[in-house]
């Protein structure tokens, strides 16, 4: 929930009614929250500049107008900067505005944090790695022969905001005859406790060899189709991941490698856990902030969803903050 400012700001011509927020800063997406947030403040950008400098804080006007027009999205530490002050000057709760463009900067000491660019290509090292095992796997063969099209994760979370399930349902068509069957690499969060995690072949495929690594979290297993497809033939395959053990989780993304038709992600929480926000999520990479950025909410049963369409390369998913 929202914590209104004590102090508003009293700059002459001000036409912000006392205790109000505009709509879009409370649901976004970022652009639409800038501008309505500036109009609602009733000063030009030049005069929110000045403001800005007098804050010690330096930004182009041209970026600003950019980011309001949805031009262009906040994309470097420097910028979280620029807009946490822009807060102060728009007389905006903290942190509303940085929510819309990604998960927020944890303070120190706090357990959740998204992992260093090291640590994300060490732990994913580590569990690529595990594919030399099945190098000869028709599935890790056959990987090289398929498109992803279509996709669907759920996730069922606990009442401690962890994931105990995930199910996935995917739609493959072959580029080349003979693919029969599929690698599947998963990536945990630090500290999940992946010997104890058990995959399972729903239908459409039979499991093959599973390769876990325990210090990155990470595992990879073949699922098999006992049979190879022909050219531009497509096939479903459903499969789901029980998690003994895992810690909080703070995002659930994919990897597209490829283009992709459809992605759709479904989050199942407990009611007596639910997180103060998601934000449905697109990154160039893993290490970059979201090119995309926007609120899902919680509907009937405590589920969120999140639906893309068209997806280039990069990782989409969901970013989930917690009070």
């Amino acid at each position: 929930m929202y914590q209104e400012c004590k102090e508003p700001i009293t700059t002459h011509g001000d036409r912000r009614a006392p205790g109000t927020v505009p709509s879009a800063v409370r649901s976004g997406p970022f652009h639409r929250a800038l501008s309505e947030a500036v109009d609602h403040r009733g000063l030009s950008l030049s005069r929110i500049r000045a403001h800005l400098a007098s804050r010690g804080v330096s930004v182009a006007e041209s970026t600003l107008s950019y980011w309001q027009r949805g031009l262009r999205h906040p994309s470097t530490p420097r910028s979280l900067t620029v807009v946490r002050a822009l807060e102060s000057v728009l007389g905006l709760p903290s942190d509303s505005l940085v929510v819309l463009i990604g998960p927020r900067h944890r303070l120190s000491g706090e357990s959740d944090h998204r992992p260093s660019l090291p640590e994300l290509r060490r732990s994913w090292s580590e569990t690529c790695a595990l594919l030399d095992e099945l190098s000869d796997s028709p599935g890790a063969e056959g990987n090289a022969k398929l498109d992803v099209v279509t996709v669907i994760d759920v996730l069922t979370l606990t009442a401690q905001g962890r994931v105990e399930k995930i199910t996935s349902t995917m739609v493959v068509r072959a580029r080349q005859s003979g693919a029969d069957g599929f690698v599947v690499t998963h990536q945990d969060e630090d500290g999940t406790e992946m010997e104890g995690t058990s995959v399972f072949a729903v239908d459409g495929c039979r499991l093959g060899r599973v390769r876990r690594n325990t210090p990155s979290a990470g595992m990879v297993f073949e699922l098999l189709f006992d049979r190879g497809l022909t050219e531009g033939e497509t096939h479903t395959f459903t499969f789901t991941l029980l998690l003994a053990a895992s810690v909080r989780s703070t995002c659930f993304h994919r990897t597209v490698r490829s283009r992709m038709s459809a992605y759709l992600l479904r989050l199942r929480f407990d009611a007596a856990l639910l997180p103060a926000r998601c934000l449905k999520t697109v990154r160039e990479r893993e290490d970059l902030a979201p090119v995309l950025s926007e609120p899902l909410f919680c509907g009937p049963g405590a589920t969120a969803s999140a639906y893309f369409e068209d997806l280039g390369v990069g990782i989409a998913g969901v970013d989930l903050i917690w009070e």
